[in-house]
């Protein structure tokens, strides 16, 4: 089938990601949603299919090959934007729970339309910053794993992030292929807030030369009752 998604239909099987028609429907629905809300909401700058296709959708799959989700799992996606990487993962992973969290309104509405057009149950969209978000009892200590590819330096995205991991959670951070001195000095605040680096993995984006680093982090005890710091603390001062 020659329909313009024959792109990512190639990555998905590069990466024996399992999909269906179906999938690919929604896909292609997700990305004229996105191209057609861009120019009032701004929600990327990137919006030619097939880079849209590899930056954004692929991108954001990648994260298929580090979850288990041949089990029920809750995710919680930090700074989601226009839903990456928590609506591409949903759509090919129906069973698991996500909730996706930005700080910008416009954005939150947006992907509430998503959501029902694309008839995705399980997932709840929330309007507020993560600082905020992770001090709430329904939402602090009760994720499987919090995910972002969200721009911020690696120390800060923990402190957003770590807090919403139950016990043995994991918090999974997208970086560039030359994160390495970021990651070596965000080893400190990681140990602060009860967790430690576990595994730093490199995989390569099909049809690009882009190399996606996941930094994954693993919350060994509760969180201290002073992290997250209050709004805007994190981001101007890193632990």
């Amino acid at each position: 089938m020659n329909d313009g998604y024959n792109l990512l239909r190639d990555s998905l099987d590069e990466l024996k990601i399992e999909y269906n028609d179906d999938h690919i429907e929604m896909f292609k629905t997700y990305y004229d949603l996105l191209i057609d809300r861009n120019s009032n909401i701004n929600l990327t700058a990137i919006t030619e299919r097939d880079e849209v296709i590899i930056k954004h959708f692929v991108d954001s799959i990648l994260i298929c090959k580090e979850i288990d989700f041949n089990k029920e799992v809750s995710i919680v996606d930090i700074g989601t934007g226009a839903g990456f990487p928590g609506i591409p993962i949903k759509i090919l992973n129906p069973k698991c729970r996500i909730v996706l969290l930005d700080s910008l309104n416009k954005r939150v509405r947006f992907l509430e339309e998503v959501i029902g057009v694309l008839g995705l149950k399980n997932i709840q969209c929330l309007h507020g910053r993560a600082e905020d978000v992770a001090r709430e009892t329904k939402y602090r200590g009760c994720f499987d794993y919090s995910v972002s590819r969200a721009v911020a330096n690696l120390s800060t995205l923990s402190e957003y992030s770590i807090p919403f991991l139950k016990p043995g959670g994991k918090f999974i951070s997208y970086k560039s292929d030359k994160a390495e001195d970021e990651i070596n000095s965000s080893k400190k605040a990681i140990k602060m807030l009860g967790s430690k680096i576990i595994s730093v993995k490199d995989i390569e984006l099909p049809h690009s030369d882009i190399t996606r680093k996941f930094v994954i982090i693993e919350n060994i005890e509760p969180v201290d009752g002073k992290y997250p710091r209050k709004a805007g603390v994190p981001l101007k001062s890193p632990l």
